[in-house]
């Protein structure tokens, strides 16, 4: 496998936010933007006949270390890194087209993956960036560590200025909400989507950031576990005057040892589900540590129903922001 910068992976830097440990304000931040929201829509790219004379050019022009390869039909085709131009001099095949030296087996992102998927890759192959594409596989980006940082620093500055203007909120509204979203099996594109509207109507309700943050984790870990671990299932939301209350019931295998799962750092999920960032095992305990009240029912085949409660009139202490 390679990358746009795949020879300098070694002395890159992993970006300073671990998905796992982060405090709960850049866990919501995370949790909520999108790798489309984060990435470098200006990409420089090369065609498979274009000469790695000419590659080089444009790589000393653009003061990059490496230039995707797309066909016709804008869809990746490979990746031309600098390592490929110094190996290319050495050898005397500077004037050979793309095609012949290119690296095929890159590793990509899709422009609708959570932000949080997108730093554990980050982190795990210490690469200088990432080619994004669409859902029809055309390259629209690049993701690199700075656009993480730079995005994050961007976004927390709006959360600070929304905390300001809290002040000139309109009045909260009373009575219950119920919200409820469907899970579908691996389907991480998705993922996110149950607790981004539970955030918006707990933002309406003008809650606290601070319990709002609780609730968007706890929904965020409920729902990433469904599509994880089960065939699928619900996540529901009920705003009430005093607490919010989220329910997640699966179709999935159940789980064998409740206190076993609820320990930080086991999981059941397999060498794919961990390559692609996911499946640390603090899922469970993320939720619960968020939660003034947990609990969980769950029967081998029969499913798992995860059921949080947060309360808005009597925060829970100890919860780090």
């Amino acid at each position: 496998m390679s990358e746009l910068s795949a020879d300098n992976a070694s002395e890159l830097e992993a970006i300073p936010i671990n998905p796992e440990e982060a405090p709960s304000a850049v866990l919501e931040i995370i949790y909520e933007l999108r790798v489309k929201d984060v990435m470098n829509r200006a990409v420089i790219t090369g065609r498979p006949g274009d000469s790695l004379r000419k590659l080089q050019a444009v790589m000393k022009e653009n003061y990059i270390d490496g230039v995707p390869i797309v066909d016709d039909g804008e869809q990746l085709a490979g990746i031309i890194s600098i390592d490929d131009i110094i190996t290319a001099l050495e050898k005397g095949h500077i004037d050979r087209p793309a095609r012949d030296k290119m690296t095929t087996a890159v590793i990509s992102l899709t422009e609708d993956m959570p932000l949080s998927f997108a730093i554990s890759y980050l982190n795990r192959y210490r690469y200088g960036r990432f080619p994004v594409l669409n859902r029809k596989n055309r390259l629209v980006g690049v993701l690199s560590p700075k656009d993480v940082v730079r995005s994050m620093l961007v976004e927390m500055n709006r959360q600070v200025l929304r905390l300001e203007k809290l002040h000139e909120a309109a009045p909260a509204h009373k009575g219950t909400k119920e919200m409820e979203f469907s899970t579908v099996r691996y389907d991480f594109e998705l993922a996110g989507r149950a607790s981004t509207e539970f955030k918006k109507a707990l933002k309406q309700r003008n809650i606290d950031p601070a319990i709002i943050r609780r609730a968007a984790i706890a929904s965020y870990e409920l729902e990433i576990n469904q599509v994880v671990h089960s065939e699928g299932g619900t996540i529901s939301c009920s705003i009430q005057n005093d607490r919010v209350v989220i329910t997640a019931v699966d179709r999935g295998p159940g789980i064998e040892d409740v206190n076993r799962a609820l320990m930080e750092g086991y999981s059941t999920a397999n060498d794919w589900i961990r390559s692609l960032g996911f499946g640390a095992g603090m899922g469970l305990a993320n939720a619960r540590r968020v939660s003034d009240e947990f609990s969980i029912e769950s029967a081998r085949g029969a499913g798992t129903t995860v059921r949080t409660t947060i309360y808005i009139t009597s925060p829970k202490e100890g919860i780090v922001e």
